[in-house]
């Protein structure tokens, strides 16, 4: 499909230039402003959208040596049924944040597929696999893992912020070679994702050979100043 561009103007306070993609990859982009060497694709949670991170680029920015490209994308609006079945914004149906919920897969692979397709357009663009971190926040969280134990092979790492597997009790299969760095971060007065739930899912990659950075918070489902320099440092070694 092809895709079309909304002219987005002068680069933004970020410095960044923003554009948004209004058919096939419905999301934001922020482009440094040389070509890009390296990206960063970052999917949001339940109910919010890909401008929820934006305020965050200058803040990593200042710490990242290479020119990096920020894809934020929008999940497709979808009945979910923890929230009362009403439509909203997510990447799967949800019922209930635990590892005794039913897992959507179909609705998961569907996503995964998405980020799958958002990574290969980044290589079709001149990044390298090796440059491309994968990142989510709470439900994108899940989505991320998903497709790290799918597809991550060869990238240049996963973040994963307030989230959990949505395979749940499932685990996590053996680390493939190759298999990425993981950055996991969960508050420890989380009250939507509960910490014990994050907690979990990182020793279920850890336990399974990944190498796997966590990283607790005194803090709710939400991101901290401390959390965001951890990852700028993070961005930094992996990228620079």
């Amino acid at each position: 499909m092809r895709e079309r561009w909304l002219d987005s103007g002068p680069p933004n306070a970020t410095g960044y230039n923003v554009r948004m993609n209004e058919r096939l990859f419905d999301g934001v982009e922020m482009e440094p402003a040389a070509p890009a060497a390296a990206s960063v694709i970052w999917l949001h949670g339940l109910g919010a959208d890909g401008h929820d991170f934006e305020p965050v680029v200058p803040q990593l920015k200042q710490s990242i040596n290479v020119p990096v490209r920020f894809v934020f994308p929008h999940a497709p609006v979808q009945p979910v049924s923890l929230n009362a079945g009403m439509p909203m914004r997510a990447w799967f149906d949800i019922e209930r944040l635990d590892f005794e919920g039913s897992w959507d897969a179909e609705g998961v692979a569907r996503s995964v597929a998405r980020l799958d397709a958002l990574v290969e357009r980044e290589i079709e663009r001149g990044v390298p696999r090796s440059s491309v971190v994968v990142a989510g926040f709470s439900q994108g969280g899940a989505v991320a893992l998903e497709y790290l134990c799918r597809h991550g092979a060869g990238l240049a790492g996963v973040m994963v912020l307030s989230s959990f597997h949505a395979a749940g009790a499932m685990g996590a299969e053996a680390a493939p070679p190759a298999a990425p760095p993981i950055f996991a971060a969960h508050g420890l007065q989380d009250p939507v994702v509960p910490y014990a739930l994050g907690e979990l899912t990182a020793k279920a990659f850890a336990d399974a050979g990944y190498t796997l950075a966590w990283h607790p918070y005194p803090m709710a489902h939400q991101l901290c100043q401390p959390e965001v320099a951890d990852i700028a440092l993070w961005l930094q070694i992996i990228l620079g």
